[in-house]
């Protein structure tokens, strides 16, 4: 575990390590592309029962005309029988930088669900975060902002992602890397990383040398959080859990190395254009695909007219406001909708 004379003195200063800022600062744009690649890997429990699914992709993409990479990561399943999930979506700079992130966690219990939804976005100088959170009660939204030049070595749940597969491709972790990240309460903390060596594990039918990182979120109210993930030598995430969750994420099939030896033994087949409108029968099968969707389609407005007085009244508002911003204005049309929201109060009227 984590060395205690690391951990956070109250009148210690909030800040990255030095060889935390290093490392980001020295990550170039091939690190980054060969980490352009989809896990995916299935929740069991420690009897060997399957509770859900986990899977995370990384991409390239463009925000606001800067090139970026888009990463996906979705997690869903039930625990002690309770569905739970989550979901990030996020755009992220060459240097690990935010620009737009969503992260959605929701337990279902019994009688009420429990959203947790933050929204972080990068604006000007500073960084806006938007947490809200719907219960029972109602909602409870929150808003702070960051400035940027007080968050150097800055380290999101998604940013997280890219920097745990490029560790594991160098196959080092630097001595007590510490960044600033967020803790569950979205309070400005002290993340550490730390290599916890090799060892095997049984992927399929094969028993494959993976490498462990160990990650700890520190937190000024609770006690530390910590995952302790292991990959394979291209970065494929083989297991990842949580210390004191009664569930691992494990890997079921090997997938193709990146590189390495075994990049020589991927089959190589010659490409064939696939014309489907001269196969009859996946034309046939497109026609009746269409058809029906257009059935059921037709059947669902014909038994929802509101809807097309809904969506009149949209972009009838649209149009006539003119928004700069399409998304965040939708967001509000319809946040009064939302079943979770007060009625006729949306989530930035509560703020």
């Amino acid at each position: 575990m984590y060395n205690p004379d690391m951990e956070e003195n109250e009148n210690e200063e909030l800040k990255a390590s030095v060889n935390a800022v290093e490392f980001i600062h020295g990550i170039g744009s091939r690190d980054l592309d060969d980490c352009l690649f989809a896990d995916s890997l299935v929740t069991v429990s420690d009897s060997g029962r399957e509770l859900g699914d986990f899977s995370a992709s990384v991409t390239k993409a463009s925000y606001n005309e800067e090139l970026c990479y888009l990463l996906h990561a979705n997690s869903h399943g039930t625990i002690d029988d309770i569905p739970c999930g989550t979901s990030i979506e996020a755009y992220i700079s060459r240097k690990l930088e935010i620009l737009e992130e969503n992260h959605h966690e929701y337990v279902k219990l019994e009688k009420q669900t429990v959203d947790r939804k933050v929204h972080i976005v990068r604006q000007d100088d500073q960084l806006v975060v938007n947490r809200s959170i719907s219960e029972k009660e109602g909602v409870k939204t929150q808003t702070h902002t960051f400035p940027l030049s007080y968050l150097k070595g800055f380290v999101s749940e998604a940013s997280n992602f890219l920097i745990l597969r490029i560790l594991a491709r160098q196959k080092t972790v630097p001595e007590y890397m510490t960044f600033l990240s967020f803790d569950a309460d979205t309070v400005l903390s002290k993340s550490v990383y730390r290599a916890l060596g090799w060892k095997k594990q049984m992927i399929g039918e094969e028993l494959v040398d993976i490498f462990g990182i160990e990650r700890t979120v520190f937190s000024a109210k609770d006690s530390p959080a910590t995952w302790h993930c292991y990959f394979m030598p291209d970065g494929h995430l083989a297991s990842r859990v949580q210390l004191g969750s009664p569930a691992i994420m494990k890997l079921l099939h090997l997938p193709f190395l990146l590189d390495g030896v075994e990049k020589d033994h991927i089959p190589m087949f010659e490409k064939k254009p696939l014309i489907w409108e001269e196969d009859m029968e996946l034309y046939s099968r497109f026609l009746d695909r269409k058809e029906e969707l257009k059935a059921d389609y037709s059947s669902y407005i014909r038994q929802h007219p509101e809807l097309k007085a809904l969506m009149a009244d949209f972009l009838q508002f649209l149009l006539l406001r003119k928004p700069q911003d399409i998304f965040s204005f939708a967001r509000d049309f319809f946040a009064p909708f939302a079943s979770q929201s007060p009625s006729g109060k949306s989530q930035n009227d509560s703020q």
